[in-house]
């Protein structure tokens, strides 16, 4: 039995030249499904939660193609990839609803550090214990699929020196987040944050992965994974999602895959070893040298998740998805997206024309997903 999979996907609009223009005030206003970030640069959709990856992939690629007709309609405007202000005006903050006192709040308390776009990947999980199990080991784990999923080498039109700008820089908060050992203890964690206005309200959790429903954080019913860069690819998207859920059908079958019951260390150096994890990630992708949570021995990114593909292969081949995670060999092999920037920026390329070069890659994908895939599965 597949898990329900749902996406949150924040995109930048612009020009293609590479320009970020902020529009969502108008496209949430004219278009069902798309709502706006504190930012009006970027925007947000979500998918549906499903549990076939083929009707999931057009789920992906259809409000995109409605965004991109509507775009059209207003003028010279385009998607544009990657998860930071590549190319500028990270000193000005365009507000997409003045009035908003909790965008008000981010805004003064948090800048543009804020205004990044990324994909949220959501998988169903309804048992609340089990829930917890997941986001403790998908939580030691988040720094393997932000090194997949690097986009933002650039901001401002330079490299940074990070692979991910965007989670470098990325005010988590609360600044510390414990490991849950049951749904209780968040109950009861999330009641004091809010006491103590740690956290503005209950979406005010922002760290790589949490736990979220109905009603938070009483009513949970889905792992959210928050780490990742924007995947602007469909397919390696799905790949990686792909590899998170068979990581989780693993857990499922064997309910001692837990940090705090696999781990040599303490829950607090597991915490300290999983920072100093997201750090490396976010600056050097699938090259970071990472400590592994089990056993404290140090390797690469990219060896680590070969480690674990290699271990849920079989499982999602059991269940009929191995087909949607085999493209992750693609990424290994050939780079994410920050590495392929990166190469072409070390052999002399400006960072206007790499982001140029990929809004047109991006949009010509899209065009033969949706002739190719989209009807397949209509």
């Amino acid at each position: 039995m597949l898990l329900s999979k749902g996406f949150e996907i924040e995109m930048y609009t612009g020009t293609p030249q590479g320009e970020i223009v902020g529009l969502s005030d108008r496209i949430v206003a004219d278009l069902d499904g798309f709502v706006y970030e504190p930012d009006s640069r970027n925007v947000e959709y979500t998918t549906a939660p499903l549990c076939c990856y083929d009707r999931l992939l057009c789920a992906l690629v259809r409000p995109r193609q409605r965004l991109r007709a509507y775009l059209k309609r207003l003028g010279d405007y385009t998607l544009i990839p990657g998860s930071s202000l590549s190319l500028g005006r990270s000193d000005i903050f365009y507000r997409s609803d003045p009035n908003n006192p909790y965008h008000t709040y981010i805004e003064n308390t948090y800048g543009t550090n804020v205004v990044t776009a990324s994909v949220h990947i959501n998988i169903g999980i309804n048992d609340p214990e089990l829930l917890m199990r997941a986001i403790r080991l998908i939580r030691v784990e988040a720094p393997l699929f932000l090194a997949l999923s690097a986009s933002s080498p650039f901001l401002d039109g330079r490299a940074t020196g990070y692979h991910s700008t965007r989670w470098g820089v990325f005010p988590k908060t609360p600044a510390h987040v414990p490991l849950f050992e049951s749904h209780a203890h968040f109950i009861r964690w999330t009641e004091q944050q809010l006491d103590a206005k740690k956290m503005q309200n209950v979406r005010h959790l922002w760290s790589s992965v949490r736990p979220n429903g109905n009603r938070r954080p009483y009513d949970l019913n889905r792992l959210e994974l928050r780490i990742c860069d924007l995947i602007v690819d469909p397919i390696a998207l799905l790949a990686v999602t792909a590899f998170l859920e068979a990581r989780l059908v693993q857990l499922i079958g064997d309910r001692s895959l837990d940090p705090l019951e696999q781990s040599q260390f303490s829950a607090a150096d597991l915490l300290a070893i999983t920072d100093a994890n997201e750090d490396a990630a976010a600056r050097n992708s699938l090259d970071a040298q990472l400590k592994h949570w089990q056993d404290g021995r140090t390797l690469l990114a990219r060896d680590w998740i070969e480690e674990v593909y290699h271990q849920v292969w079989p499982l999602a081949k059991a269940q009929g998805f191995s087909c949607f995670l085999s493209p992750l060999k693609k990424i290994l092999r050939e780079g994410n997206t920050a590495q392929q920037w990166l190469k072409l920026h070390a052999s002399g390329e400006d960072c206007q024309s790499i982001i140029i070069q990929a809004i047109k890659a991006a949009l010509l994908q899209e065009i033969e997903l949706e002739d190719k895939l989209c009807q397949l599965a209509a």
